[in-house]
């Protein structure tokens, strides 16, 4: 049996954890919005359309913010296809998924959905084909009281009060070769910047997302951040992150995919704050990590210009859930820096849910770590101390065998520790030393595990990967449990008064 050992002391506090952290993302791409969100012929279907299974199990996920309309889709999008009587609104061609776009969704809409969702809109603008000046006149639809052509405009189509969208991002993986309207680092940064400008003079309270690099793999990256940074450091409040794992050629570099994103938001902080010196500012910029998730890029297929074509539909397996456990928790060691993130996508399209047109609605793997550290990582992020055994990766050599993550709510006492057991061979006694808290009691030990890494909730078989409740370990200060391989655990631990 290998052995393990994590001390987590209160005093080691990274930072308090911005509930934005455990955002999300919805893009008119695939069966995300139609069929997915909302499809009006459904049984379940309120009376806007929204198919309420679905909402039911976003409310589950505890999602703080969801980004819309994308994405690649909002490169050559006009948002005011997307508002007015929707008999009149006109179908397009999508040119970022070659798809068509029926409009029947809009802004005003998915308004109207997150607050059903118990959720913050993060939209984002057009600055591929857009100007800053459409960038402003949407600012001014969604966020200007009344008065003026385009807020009198909302009212008119059924929404007196201002939307009061806080979160906007400019553009989408402008350096993408693949974007609509692509451009340089310097031409993104000055149309941002200009965005920005007259975004911020119409409201004042709201925050920006400027594009950083679409990928680490990319030849921009990180120069294109740099860039950016030094053309926009001023004007806006985070720099944007995206990130995508598979397994392509080997598990144990896919069950470490969690080191290779710590490196990437080491790398983009850093490129930030040398741009901060730069420009001589006294403020320490934001990451907002709107992209990531595990992503079979490889396997894509698509489905020229048709209504919402059943692209990018990845089934996760037990495998691809270890997985994004282990990158929640590089999400929550770096809580000082990364203030908002978005699990990309959130129903059908690379989702934790799925939905059958005309049917049943389904939970994947990956949607369990999801809600666990969404619902108990709140409060401050505590440094874990963790020392454990090795395993060899083809690509990164001998890395340690455990990732782990702790939260600690001051306010009701409760400490939660996540933990991946990456160890491919044998059981982990695992050690878990809380002194530093006093007294504690564990109420709850959850563990995602089983015999077969590629199972995967299907409908005829929907509890074929679930988190399992063991009897918690009794103690007080110090807890040893056996970790089965392979393994993702949530353990929940309550100060003792």
């Amino acid at each position: 049996m290998k052995h393990a050992a994590c001390q987590i002391d209160k005093a080691y506090t990274i930072a308090d954890i911005d509930p934005k952290l455990y955002g999300s993302f919805i893009e008119h791409l695939g069966r995300a919005v139609y069929s997915g969100i909302y499809e009006p012929t459904h049984s379940r279907a309120d009376e806007q359309g929204f198919r309420q299974d679905v909402l039911e199990l976003v409310r589950e996920l505890s999602v703080p913010i969801v980004r819309y309309p994308g994405g690649n889709f909002v490169s050559g999008y006009r948002w005011t296809d997307g508002i007015g009587p929707i008999d009149a609104r006109p179908k397009r061609l999508d040119y970022a998924w070659l798809s068509v776009e029926p409009n029947h969704i809009g802004i005003d809409e998915f308004v109207d959905w997150c607050k059903k969702a118990n959720t913050q809109v993060m939209a984002a603008v057009n600055l591929g084909t857009g100007t800053p000046q459409d960038a402003g006149y949407m600012m001014e639809y969604c966020n200007h009281p009344a008065g003026t052509y385009w807020s009198d405009l909302r009212r008119k189509n059924g929404h007196k009060e201002p939307h009061a969208i806080k979160t906007w991002c400019l553009g989408n993986e402008m350096d993408g070769p693949w974007q609509t309207g692509a451009l340089s680092a310097a031409a993104y940064g000055e149309k941002a910047r200009e965005a920005a400008k007259i975004m911020k003079w119409i409201d004042p309270s709201v925050e920006l997302v400027c594009c950083g690099s679409s990928s680490p793999l990319l030849d921009s990256y990180p120069e294109w951040d740099r860039i950016v940074l030094e053309h926009t450091y001023e004007q806006v409040d985070y720099i944007s992150m995206h990130r995508y794992y598979e397994n392509e050629d080997s598990v144990e570099n896919f069950l470490t995919s969690y080191i290779d994103m710590d490196e990437f938001i080491k790398t983009v902080a850093a490129t930030a704050d040398y741009a901060k010196a730069k420009t001589r500012s006294k403020k320490t910029m934001k990451i907002s990590f709107d992209e990531w998730n595990v992503w079979y890029i490889q396997k894509q297929v698509r489905f020229p210009w048709m209504e919402a074509p059943p692209i990018l539909e990845d089934q996760y397996s037990l495998l691809d859930a270890l997985v994004f456990g282990g990158m929640l928790c590089t999400l929550l060691n770096n809580a000082d820096r990364v203030k908002m993130a978005c699990l990309a996508q959130l129903v059908n399209v690379i989702a934790p849910i799925f939905t059958e047109k005309g049917g049943r609605v389904l939970k994947q793997a990956i949607y369990y770590p999801f809600q666990q550290v969404s619902t108990y990582g709140r409060g401050k992020s505590l440094k874990t101390l963790t020392k454990a055994d090795c395993i060899n990766t083809p690509d990164r050599g001998m890395v340690p065998a455990m990732q782990t993550a702790a939260s600690y709510n001051d306010e009701d006492g409760s400490i939660s520790v996540f933990v991946l057991n990456c160890e491919m061979t044998e059981d982990t006694e695992f050690t878990i030393d809380l002194r530093s808290f006093g007294k504690v009691e564990m109420v709850e030990h959850s563990i995602l595990a089983g015999p077969d890494l590629f199972a995967k909730n299907t409908f005829e078989h929907p509890l074929a990967v679930v988190p399992k409740n063991e009897i918690p370990v009794v103690g007080t200060t110090v807890f040893q449990i056996v970790l089965p391989k392979l393994s993702w655990h949530v353990f929940r631990f309550f100060v003792i008064k």
